[in-house]
């Protein structure tokens, strides 16, 4: 078969294995594939943990070895953001003294 004809049971530009294939073929879900946990991930209001939590979606769709990866990734970005807090902000600039008025002439 040309490279450029899909194969039967696929659609048109989509590798066979990829699970790219039309859903309609019949085709059952491989069970041992990668597939969502479902754990819901609330918010916490910080921008840098909520990214983490967020990339921690992309595990979803890696087969387990894949996960090492995301893991990593996340365990560093929130390194970094607790890093951060524990530095704290830069400390407030010394305000110039005020001039003497007790000089008379």
């Amino acid at each position: 078969m040309s490279d450029s004809m899909p194969q039967p049971g696929t659609a048109a530009g989509t590798v066979p294995g990829s699970g790219a294939e039309d859903p309609a073929a019949g085709a059952p879900p491989d069970p041992a594939g990668p597939a969502p946990l479902g754990v819901v991930r609330t918010p916490t209001g910080n921008a840098g943990v909520d990214a983490g939590l967020e990339r921690l979606a992309d595990a979803d769709h890696l087969p387990a070895d894949g996960h090492i990866e995301v893991y990593e990734d996340v365990h560093r970005g929130l390194r970094e953001t607790l890093t951060s807090l524990d530095a704290g902000p830069a400390p407030a600039p010394v305000p110039a003294p005020m001039p003497s008025y007790d000089n008379r002439s």
